[in-house]
């Protein structure tokens, strides 16, 4: 299965490097960062270049992380998706159709969502008459 980041060093990176940043010890060390920099004002006469060091060094950490979780989240997406296309594939019943919705156009996008909804507001009609909403009663194929 071709993977559009297939364990490249970056991917492996990234995935390192969300693991650790989302670490309570990584956030200890950020909070002494900013409590070393913010007792270090007074020698420094609250100036400018104190500032700017702080300024210049979240700027640089979040430019970068952007990018790194951004990678995380792709990869992470892809996985879910693939996890429930296998749920769908698996499911008896279940409409096949669906395995690749992220592919549709956003016309039947709102197409298929409509032909849901009106599905639900039938389910809780039914719910509200005592009838059960589980099952394939759907005649029409998705």
């Amino acid at each position: 299965m071709d993977h559009p980041y297939p364990s490249s060093p970056f991917s492996r990176f990234a995935r390192w490097t969300a693991r650790t940043a989302g670490h309570p010890t990584v956030f200890l060390v950020a909070v002494l960062i900013i409590l070393g920099w913010a007792f270090t004002g007074p020698l420094f006469g609250f100036g400018d270049t104190w500032q700017l060091v702080i300024n210049t060094g979240t700027t640089i950490i979040t430019f970068l992380m952007v990018f790194l979780i951004q990678n995380t989240q792709n990869r992470d997406s892809a996985v879910v998706q693939l996890k429930l296309d296998e749920l769908i594939r698996t499911a008896e019943g279940a409409h096949n159709a669906l395995l690749d919705l992220e592919e549709l156009t956003e016309h039947d996008y709102d197409l298929l969502r409509a032909r849901y909804q009106t599905l639900a507001r039938g389910a809780r009609e039914d719910l509200k008459r005592g009838l059960v909403d589980t099952g394939t009663s759907d005649t029409q194929s998705a």
